[in-house]
């Protein structure tokens, strides 16, 4: 693996650098989960970067994008990041449906739903899991029963990310009302103000609202919003799904910036810190670099023709106990300060490790619980007999 970047790629570091720093906003937005006010704000901010045509850097440009490969794209995250660009709201459209779209779909369903996604005129929830089916997607009951050129959509989906403000919906159904399991089931898509659609918030821990329950009450859609044929739903959520745990949905420089920000808080209170502590820090920016290194050579890998596969799993695995290990740390060396702190830029800082940490210990469960995730590596890829 060549681990140096030609002169076109420093180029292009270059241009995002530039850009970004012409373009970011100079004070952070309102968070897109806590009010209708900051979702706008993130969602304006997505038509900035689609203008510069920075929505989505490896579609093609007739989608909104600049047909650069995976390793650019890599780039433009560590730029991104490094800028402290706002977070990405339509995440969940552009990092996961996106690219299983641009695979699955056909070139009308491309043509329609991928330039509104870039440019963040269309906002995605994420819809697969159910009361009864969460870490087990293959038991979700949801149904789409075919009516002519439509679909009736009938069930109830619980914990999907953005669907409080979002325009639109992904969401796995049962197509065959006899099948079980991993059979008779479709990708559809749905607007959320569709008659029948009913969205009822779940307040998280710190009372915004990043997930809700979508009650679906005989709700028509056209037959032109499934992805794939009939039936082969699962194997596109699997594409969906290796794409979120194994690639686009953590990129590594998401960690790489919270590991330096750990060293720099290392430094502050090295006197106090103990040897556990210092380690642990060493091995947070160690394992930060490790993931950026396993990444990069899974980019590679695609660009050249490759797929993404079980190995998803060992990566999401990684990158949330890696997640969770670093604000730990980070909180061992703030100590009881992270609450106490008097001065405003102290208490600021301690505030985003402490929301840092709640957010991380969600790491485990979504994207497949890492129970699961186990499970998928013993089985596909260490060939181990089901339990």
């Amino acid at each position: 693996m060549n681990l140096t970047y030609t002169e076109e790629q420093n180029a292009f570091r270059r241009d995002v650098r530039s850009w970004l720093e012409a373009h970011v906003p100079r004070k952070p937005l309102p968070s897109f989960d806590g009010s209708r006010e900051g979702f706008e704000a993130h969602r304006n901010w997505e038509r900035v970067l689609n203008e510069g045509r920075w929505g989505m850097v490896t579609w093609p440009e007739r989608y909104g994008g600049r047909g650069l490969d995976l390793i650019q794209w890599l780039i433009f995250e560590e730029e991104y990041y490094r800028a402290g660009a706002p977070l990405r709201v339509n995440q969940n459209g552009i990092f996961l449906l996106g690219p299983t779209l641009m695979e699955y779909g056909t070139p009308e369903q491309k043509s329609r739903f991928l330039p509104k996604m870039a440019s963040g005129d269309e906002i995605w929830a994420q819809a697969w899991s159910e009361p009864q089916a969460g870490s087990d997607l293959a038991a979700v009951r949801a149904s789409a029963t075919r009516d002519g050129d439509e679909y009736v959509l009938r069930g109830h989906k619980i914990w999907s990310s953005r669907a409080v403000f979002a325009d639109w919906a992904f969401g796995l159904f049962r197509s065959d009302a006899q099948s079980e399991r991993h059979k008779g089931l479709s990708l559809i898509f749905f607007p959320l103000d569709a008659p029948g659609v009913r969205v009822q918030a779940i307040p998280q821990i710190d009372g915004e609202t990043g997930f809700a329950e979508i009650f679906l009450e005989d709700v028509r859609v056209p037959a032109f919003n499934r992805l794939g044929d009939e039936g082969e739903g699962w194997s596109i959520c699997m594409a969906t799904a290796g794409f979120e745990r194994g690639l686009m949905l953590r990129s590594p420089a998401r960690f790489q910036v919270t590991a330096g920000r750990l060293v720099e808080l290392y430094k502050s209170c090295e006197k106090e810190a103990d040897p556990v502590t210092r380690a642990a820090v060493l091995k947070a920016w160690m394992d930060a670099e490790a993931y950026a290194l396993s990444i990069y050579n899974t980019a590679s890998r695609l660009d050249a023709g490759g797929k993404i596969g079980a190995e998803a799993s060992t990566n999401k695995i990684f990158w949330s106990e890696m997640d969770i290990a670093m604000h730990k740390t980070a909180l061992s060396l703030l100590g009881a300060r992270a609450e106490l702190s008097k001065h405003a830029s102290e208490a600021e800082e301690a505030g985003r490790w402490i929301d840092g940490y709640f957010f991380s210990l969600a790491g485990p469960i979504y994207a497949g619980s890492n129970e699961i995730q186990r499970n998928i590596i013993a089985e596909r890829m260490l060939g181990l007999p089901r339990a």
